[in-house]
C-alpha cells in the first residue's frame, strides 16, 4: 500500500511521457529483458531496491466483482486488458501481488464487503486498485485514501493505472468520456477481455438513466443517460458470436431508456442486433423501468415473441403505492406498472416479468405495504428480488424520516414469506420443453439450461450438451427451477458458429504461440470484422 507521502497522481498524462514505451512496445520486450545486478559498491536502501526490481505486468492479480451484470461486463474487461498486456490473472487471492477490486453501491451490504476486502488486502501487503461505482461516486472516502482508482467510463486504462499501482503510485482516473461535447456510453466495446463464461457475452447498451430517484446512489456514479450507437453494438454482438458464445445478455441501468440520448430507441437496436443471432442461440434483455417501455409495448412485445429472443424481462415496481412511489420520484403510478404486465401477459402467452420490491421506504405505511402485498398476490411473480431499505449516504432518502429497522425487518420477512407459499413451475411438469446449455450449478451436480421464457432447467451433465440446445421432459419443479430430462433420440443442436474460447482465454485476441530456442514470439491476430488495434 502507499504510504502518505507517496505521491498522487491525478491523471496518468502526469507520470507517462511521449518517449516512453506503449503497453505494446513493453510487452514486446519484456521477454527479452535480463535485470542488470547492482554492483556491491552502490549503496541502495532496501526500499529502493525493491522500487527498482519492479516490471509492471509480470505480476499476478486477483480481481472480485460485486454488483449487477454491467459490473461483470466492466469487470471482464478489465481482466481481458490486463492479461493481454502480460500479467497473470488468478482465482487465488493469497497468491495474488494486487488485488483490483470492483465495487457496487447499490446496497449497504455491497459496500461493506468492498471495505472489508480493502481492509483485508492492506493487512496482507496486497497492492490495491479499486474500480466501479463506489468510488467513482465517493473517492474522498477515508478508506480510499492513497488506493489507485479506475473510473467507470475509464475501465479502457486499466492497465495504466495498474502499472503504477505496481510500482507504488497513487493513480486516479474519474473522467467522462465525450466526444463533440457529448457524453460517450463508456469505452470502446472492441477491447479486450475475459468472459467469465465463454459461452455467454455480456453487453452494456447505454451507461446511466434519464431518472433521479431518491434512494439511488449509483446514479452518483453511472450519471445520466449515454447510449452506444447501433452500429457499434452490432460489430460487438457479431464478434461475440464468431468467438464461440451461444447466448447475449444486454445490460444498463436502464435499457428501456436507450438511445434517447442519440435520436433512436430499444426496439429499433433489437430488431438490428436480432438480425446477428444464429438459429439456437439467444438474447437476453436487461432491466428497463416502466416510464420508457410504455412507449413500445408493441414492439416489445413482437420481439419477446422472437424465437432467438428470451420472453423474459426485468421490470422493477419497486412499490405498489403511489405514495411510495412518488417519494421514490419513480415517475409512474402503479396502474402504469400493471399495464405493462397486463399487455406483455396478453400478447407474449408464457412471458417471465421479474420484479424489483423495496421494504420499509422512508414514510411507508402498513397500508401501503398491504399494497405491495395485494400486487404480489395478484401477478405471483416467479422472480422477485425483495430488498429491506438501506439509507445510502448522500441520497433524498437518506434525509427522509426512517421507517423503524423492526418493522422493515417484518415487512422484508412477510414479503418473502408470500414469495414462497407459490410455486410457478408446478403446472409444466410433463412439458417437452427445448433448452440452452449455459452453466454448470452451484453444487455442480448439474448442467444449468434455460428455456425460452429464461426459466431455469436442470439437466444431466454431460459434455456434449454444454453450450447446445436440447430437448428435455420436465419431471420435477421447485421453487426456482425445473429439471428435466433429455428426450430420446433428439439430437442436441449446436447454435455456436465458431469454437468457444477457453476459460480464461482473452476475447477479441487470438494468440499463436512459436517457440525458437529460448524465446518466445506472440503474434496477435485481429477478427477481420473488427477494428481493434493494439492497445497504446
Amino acid at each position: 500500500m502507499p504510504s502518505a507521502c507517496d505521491p498522487v497522481i491525478e491523471d496518468i498524462e502526469d507520470m507517462v511521457s511521449s518517449t516512453d514505451p506503449t503497453p505494446h512496445e513493453r510487452q514486446s520486450a519484456r521477454k527479452n529483458i535480463i535485470p542488470r545486478p547492482k554492483k556491491k559498491k552502490e549503496l541502495l536502501n532496501d526500499e529502493e531496491l525493491q522500487a527498482d526490481s519492479v516490471i509492471p505486468g509480470m505480476q499476478k492479480i486477483w480481481m472480485k466483482t460485486w454488483g449487477c451484470s454491467h459490473n461483470n461486463s466492466d469487470g471482464e474487461y478489465m481482466a481481458g486488458q490486463l492479461a493481454a498486456s502480460g500479467y497473470k490473472m488468478t482465482d487465488d487471492p493469497a497468491e495474488a501481488d494486487l488485488w483490483l477490486l470492483n465495487s457496487c453501491t447499490v446496497k449497504n451490504p455491497a459496500e461493506d464487503h468492498f471495505r472489508n476486502s480493502i481492509k483485508k488486502a492492506q493487512e496482507q501487503d496486497k497492492k490495491v486498485v479499486v474500480a466501479g461505482c463506489v468510488p467513482q461516486a465517493q473517492p474522498r472516502m477515508d478508506y480510499l485514501k492513497s488506493l489507485s482508482i479506475i473510473g467507470v467510463q475509464q475501465i479502457d486504462r486499466v492497465v495504466e493505472v495498474v502499472d503504477e499501482a505496481v510500482k507504488g503510485h497513487s493513480v486516479r482516473l474519474l473522467g467522462q468520456k465525450k466526444e463533440g461535447g457529448r457524453r460517450l456510453g463508456g469505452a470502446r466495446l472492441d477491447l479486450p477481455k475475459i468472459r467469465k463464461n465463454p459461452l455467454i457475452e455480456i453487453i452494456s447498451i447505454n451507461t446511466g438513466c434519464l431518472n433521479a430517484c431518491t434512494y439511488c446512489k449509483t446514479k452518483h456514479a453511472r450519471g445520466d443517460l449515454a447510449s452506444y450507437p447501433i452500429e457499434e453494438l452490432v460489430k460487438r454482438v457479431r464478434q461475440s458470436f464468431q468467438e464461440g458464445v451461444c447466448e447475449i445478455w444486454l445490460t444498463s441501468e436502464d435499457t428501456g431508456a436507450y438511445g434517447r440520448d442519440i435520436g433512436t430507441d430499444l426496439p429499433t437496436l433489437l430488431w438490428r442486433l436480432v438480425e446477428q443471432i444464429p438459429d439456437g442461440a439467444m438474447l437476453r434483455l436487461g432491466m428497463t423501468n416502466p416510464p420508457y417501455i410504455l412507449e413500445h409495448l408493441g414492439e416489445m412485445a413482437k420481439i419477446l415473441n422472437h424465437p432467438r429472443v428470451y420472453a423474459f424481462l426485468h421490470v422493477p415496481v419497486q412499490s405498489a403505492s403511489d405514495s411510495v412511489l412518488m417519494d421514490m420520484k419513480r415517475e409512474y403510478c402503479i396502474d402504469d406498472f400493471k399495464r405493462v404486465v397486463d399487455f406483455l401477459k396478453e400478447r407474449v402467452p408464457g412471458v417471465t416479468i421479474a420484479t424489483d420490491i423495496i421494504c420499509g421506504f422512508p414514510g411507508e405505511t402498513e397500508e401501503d405495504f398491504q399494497e405491495t402485498l395485494e400486487l404480489v398476490k395478484l401477478y405471483r411473480f416467479p422472480s422477485l428480488f425483495i430488498n429491506q431499505f438501506y439509507p445510502r449516504p448522500g441520497t433524498p432518502a437518506a434525509k427522509m424520516e426512517q421507517v423503524p429497522a423492526q418493522v422493515k425487518k417484518q415487512r422484508t420477512r412477510e414479503l418473502s414469506q408470500l414469495f414462497h407459499s407459490y410455486n410457478p413451475y408446478d403446472h409444466k411438469v410433463g412439458e417437452m420443453q427445448h433448452v440452452l446449455v449455459t452453466e454448470e450449478s452451484f453444487d455442480a451436480q448439474y448442467y444449468v439450461a434455460h428455456n425460452k421464457f429464461y426459466e431455469q432447467v436442470l439437466v444431466p451433465k454431460k459434455v456434449e450438451f454444454k453450450g447446445k440446445m436440447i430437448e428435455v421432459e420436465i419431471y420435477e419443479a421447485g421453487k426456482h427451477f425445473m429439471k428435466g430430462r433429455p428426450v430420446e433420440d433428439s439430437k442436441p443442436f449446436n447454435p455456436s458458429i465458431a469454437a468457444p474460447l477457453q476459460q480464461g482465454e482473452v476475447s477479441g485476441l487470438i494468440q499463436v504461440i512459436t517457440h525458437t530456442h529460448t524465446h518466445t514470439h506472440t503474434h496477435t491476430h485481429v477478427f477481420p470484422n473488427d477494428k481493434m488495434t493494439q492497445l497504446e
